[in-house]
């Protein structure tokens, strides 16, 4: 079956908008058609190349979630509308395409009258917040939370679910002042504007300011890590989701003893859809109450070109493709 599709053709490729050949369906799996798709960070760095974890030498569709109506399925009622995860490579077309095909276990129903865009767009997102926060970190109602890297769309989910699970306060880091200010009707309590030139020092001395953290959700790395650790309280939990100041870090051996810290790192593209099912049952909810938001834009398939170098810029916003279906209807 051919369908629209994007394709990246090598290696540090923009995607582009064509048909594809899709795979036929086999026993254990699932035909969906799409309905929205989150453009997320991880496919531009799988695309690009430079991944530790995957690099396609070859072309491919290129999208690792979406939100879907289940088409053809042994497992799944037809109609259904579900949430999946998809394993995008040169053998296996990812979900920015009319249509995809996804394993059974990849799969979990969305909770009824749940808005599908809105349900993708917390999924990796969400899930690569409230894991290392709840349930790696084990954050306890009362404590400060330190997020490093607060305005992207992990970090603005991560700041409204340490708000919602009662953080006693909850700060912001970033670059971006204007997207740091608006921070404050998602729960931050204080924000700190990380500049061009700050020292390691210089930078502690302001985090100590706003409080000793007990948990650190860091996506930077490098020198705000750095300041962060010296700040934080004793006895600190940190999990690191990302690296986007740096690929490396100093971490002293006397302050890591010195502090009893705990340092984790979380990867949501090793850890098994199984094991997310309680942090998006959490999230769709939280949703559904509005107890958290999303802030997305939506995009037509033949526009990913655009959003994906958007999506390079760090736009403070979680971009998703709702592609438009061969009736003619965006459904």
């Amino acid at each position: 079956m051919e369908v629209i599709a994007a394709t990246v053709n090598a290696p540090g490729a923009e995607p582009r908008i064509g048909r594809v050949e899709l795979p036929s369906r086999r026993l254990g799996e699932t035909l969906l058609t799409v309905l929205a798709a989150p453009l997320n960070p991880l496919d531009l760095l799988i695309a690009s190349g430079t991944f530790h974890s995957a690099r396609h030498e070859t072309a491919y569709v290129p999208g690792s979630e979406c939100v879907g109506i289940v088409t053809q399925s042994d497992r799944f009622a037809p109609g259904s509308i579900v949430y999946a995860e998809c394993d995008a490579s040169p053998t296996s077309p990812g979900a920015f395409a009319q249509q995809v095909v996804v394993s059974d276990d990849d799969i979990l129903p969305i909770p009824d009258g749940l808005d599908p865009v809105q349900g993708a767009a917390i999924g990796n997102s969400g899930v690569a917040a409230f894991m290392p926060l709840i349930e790696t970190a084990g954050m306890q109602a009362g404590e400060t939370v330190l997020i490093l890297g607060a305005t992207g769309a992990v970090g603005q989910l991560a700041v409204q679910i340490a708000h919602a699970r009662g953080a006693g306060r909850v700060i912001g880091v970033g670059r971006d002042r204007a997207a740091l200010e608006g921070l404050a009707s998602l729960g931050v309590d204080a924000i700190v504007e990380l500049g061009p030139d700050e020292s390691v020092d210089v930078l502690a001395a302001r985090l100590a300011e706003t409080g000793a953290a007990d948990v650190i959700l860091d996506g930077l790395y490098g020198m705000p890590f750095e300041a962060a650790v010296q700040a934080c309280a004793r006895r600190a939990r940190i999990v690191n989701i990302g690296h986007s100041a740096a690929l490396t870090a100093v971490l002293p051996a006397g302050l890591l003893r010195g502090k009893q810290l705990t340092l984790t790192g979380f990867a949501g593209l090793h850890t098994p859809l199984r094991e997310k099912q309680p942090a998006l049952a959490w999230l769709w909810s939280a949703l559904a109450e509005g107890a958290v938001h999303v802030n997305v834009q939506r995009v037509p398939l033949e526009d990913l070109p655009l959003a994906w170098r958007g999506q390079a810029q760090s736009p403070h916003a979680k971009y998703v493709v709702v592609p438009q279906q061969p009736d003619g209807a965006v459904r």
